[in-house]
């Protein structure tokens, strides 16, 4: 059964992973640069929710009887995120590295954002640590953005992964 499980996860994995860089790819080309988006606006909460919530329903509801322990809905999220994290970012990194605007962009709109922040703001940072991230701004290259998507994308499904294994997991009716 944990085969299957691992097969559901990764199908709907994959799946995912394109739809989400399809994503990135619209929003970079309408105008603002996807991977400059606050945490709880993020589009991957709802796609990691989706797929990893129907993966689980599905190995749940016709491979386990109506049975899904709670070890095995984190075995299947985490598969289907890491799956859809790592696919997504990887189509990132290449389209990076055709697409030279997608960095020059990021790193302009991320200088422009830090420069905006009032003194208070700033001092509240640290100075050093202000101009220290300002100065390293222009080293940004597309490695640096596919491998923060990843990371970041690793963080956010882990909280959409504890949410949803508690909801979807079902025990075992005793007599």
């Amino acid at each position: 059964m944990l085969n299957k499980l691992m097969r559901i996860a990764f199908r709907y994995g994959l799946i995912g992973g394109v739809i989400a860089f399809v994503l990135v790819v619209i929003m970079f080309y309408l105008g603002g640069h996807p991977l400059i988006v606050s945490p709880y606006l993020d589009f991957r909460i709802l796609l990691f929710g989706i797929f990893v919530f129907f993966a689980l329903k599905e190995f749940r509801d016709y491979d386990q009887d109506g049975v899904l322990y709670f070890a095995q809905a984190m075995l299947g999220g985490f598969i289907v995120i890491f799956t859809l994290t790592v696919l997504t970012s990887m189509l990132i990194w290449v389209f990076g590295t055709i697409e030279h605007d997608f960095v020059l962009q990021y790193i302009e709109q991320v200088t422009a954002y830090v420069k905006g922040f009032s003194q208070e703001d700033i001092d509240r940072l640290g100075k050093e640590l202000y101009e220290r991230n300002l100065a390293a701004l222009p080293a940004t290259n597309i490695t640096i953005l596919a491998f923060t998507y990843f990371i970041h994308g690793l963080v956010l499904g882990f909280f959409v992964n504890i949410v949803l294994s508690v909801i979807v997991r079902r025990q075992p009716k005793t007599a």
